[in-house]
């Protein structure tokens, strides 16, 4: 799967609230930006709670 694949799967909440507790800018900021951003663990994570 692409990024682009992965980020359309996440909701944009469950994005910021990562990127938020990691101290990433969160306003005005697009769901595939917030993703590149964030480790890929993290994004591993996100896709594992939504299965």
């Amino acid at each position: 799967m692409d990024l682009e694949e992965i980020v359309k799967n996440i909701s944009a909440k469950a994005l910021r609230e990562e990127a938020k507790s990691r101290g990433i800018k969160t306003h005005c900021v697009k769901k595939i930006d917030l993703a590149k951003q964030l480790p890929d663990d993290v994004l591993e994570k996100l896709i594992d709670d939504i299965s």
